[in-house]
């Protein structure tokens, strides 16, 4: 059966089309995945282009270490260089938000993501996405984390690009 694991993706070069190539390989990876609609919002840490950031829910039948390993042969395909400094522009960026209830820390890997619930880009794609699922630390519903965020200062707006249809 696997676990339910839902990520955070995003890019701010060339977005849509780096977007669209990593749908296409998360469903090829992940048969059944899911998308949050795609959200634009300001870079966050460097001044730089808007990002356009998404969330995915997908059903993994490995452990937590091998989809990452998938996940670091998306971003590749995508463009990005191994070791691609944190704060900077990049053609994709796809990370590990929950993996079951599971929480952890291992080097490289550690869930539920530590900055999930400082992060609009994260927090309201995957609210949207999977508004029932409960925090795994937290003990609270994602749309509850979601209703109580400050909106405001942190504001996405949606984007037209279908995930789904890629």
């Amino acid at each position: 059966m696997g676990v339910l694991a839902y990520i955070s993706g995003g890019s701010n070069v060339e977005p849509e089309r780096h977007l669209l190539l990593a749908a296409r390989e998360l469903k090829r990876s992940f048969p059944g995945a899911r998308f949050s609609r795609c959200y634009r919002n300001r870079a966050v840490g460097f001044e730089g282009p808007d990002f356009i950031n998404f969330a995915a829910e997908l059903q993994v039948a490995s452990d937590a270490a091998a989809m990452r390993a998938e996940l670091q042969r998306i971003e590749a395909l995508c463009g990005r260089e191994p070791g691609a400094p944190r704060w900077a522009p990049r053609s994709m960026d796809l990370d590990v938000l929950l993996f079951g209830d599971a929480v952890f820390s291992e080097p490289g890997l550690v869930v539920p993501r530590p900055d999930l619930l400082r992060r609009a880009f994260m927090l309201g794609p995957l609210a949207e996405l999977a508004p029932a699922r409960v925090h795994p630390v937290e003990g609270r519903r994602l749309d509850a984390l979601w209703q109580s965020f400050d909106r405001e200062a942190h504001p996405l707006t949606p984007v037209a690009l279908d995930l789904a249809a890629a």
